[in-house]
């Protein structure tokens, strides 16, 4: 983005990282609608940010951003400059991928998923994967539901498999399972009323929090809440605890008697998506979608297993 004479035609080392650098705080703040939101995701301070803006519209000739007390707003330039930000970001990702894998020059994918569907779902779809493409080049990551949105976005990512949908350019989401949330103690033999105070509640979202308050009015206002999903067996298991986990997760713990189900507790559905980018190659997009269909329908039975359990 930057010009220069014959002896700066060439950007140097440095100075193609502080460009990468002007084009993801561009991205940062137009994701968030805000300098201080985007500092925070990117570990600087907001005046950092600001001059990181001012510097690129100089660069660009036009503004990208309106300024308001209620944060920024992309402008028209902003608009149109956003798609060739998130090009320029993929395009850089794609390189640095390529560039590491051992002049491994085959195909490649990037897999990132929410902790909870790595278990009995993400891992399956890996060991598809790999026996169906023994050249692929796999990654694999872990993040929450936002991160994995804003990776896909810039391009870290290929596909992503989240309990959230995300209605962006870009991205086409496809509706893959529904998971089951059960409810199970570490304690053998109990119902939902033998429960009290040793009910961890933990936050599935949105969806499911409504649903516990309607169904579940007497564990709702309990004094543990946890934030981090199936690693809530982790803590259960050796507490006098229950707590909400998706059953493909739970069964190697209720197999084990290490959890058992609550009795008369109800069940929740929870959707689970996958994310996919618009620019993947149709030949390894059919491969991996139908390979991810078939882990689907394995941890759909396995959550049938649990089910059935629950009735014994």
């Amino acid at each position: 983005m930057t010009s220069g004479g014959a002896s700066g035609s060439r950007l140097s080392a440095e100075d193609q990282a502080i460009e990468l650098q002007l084009v993801r705080t561009f991205m940062e703040t137009a994701e968030t609608g805000s300098f201080a939101a985007a500092s925070e995701r990117l570990f600087v301070t907001q005046s950092a940010v600001s001059l990181r803006i001012q510097r690129l519209e100089e660069q660009l000739g036009r503004p990208l951003f309106t300024r308001s007390k209620d944060g920024v707003a992309l402008t028209a330039a902003g608009r149109e400059f956003r798609g060739f930000a998130i090009a320029i970001l993929r395009n850089w990702e794609q390189a640095r991928l390529r560039v590491s894998a051992s002049g491994d020059e085959g195909l490649r994918l990037v897999i990132g998923s929410e902790p909870s569907l790595w278990p009995r779902l993400g891992f399956g779809w890996l060991d598809l994967l790999r026996a169906r493409l023994p050249d692929l080049a796999l990654r694999a990551e872990m993040a929450r539901a936002e991160t994995l949105t804003h990776n896909l976005l810039q391009g870290g990512i290929d596909v992503a498999l989240s309990y959230s949908v995300a209605n962006r350019p870009g991205i086409h989401a496809e509706q893959l399972l529904d998971d089951q949330l059960v409810l199970v103690s570490s304690r053998q033999g109990l119902t939902v009323a033998d429960l009290g105070e040793n009910y961890a509640l933990v936050d599935w979202g949105p969806e499911f929090m409504r649903f516990h308050e309607e169904a579940l009015p007497s564990l709702h206002g309990t004094r543990l809440q946890l934030a981090f999903g199936s690693l809530a067996a982790l803590f259960i298991q050796t507490r006098p605890f229950a707590a909400y986990l998706p059953a493909r997760h739970a069964k190697r713990f209720l197999d084990l008697a290490q959890l058992h189900p609550v009795a008369n507790a109800p069940v929740f559905q929870l959707p689970v998506w996958s994310l996919w980018r618009d620019d993947l190659g149709e030949k390894l997009l059919a491969v991996a979608k139908e390979t991810l269909l078939e882990a689907a329908s394995q941890a759909s039975d396995t959550n049938a297993e649990v089910l059935a359990l629950r009735e014994t």
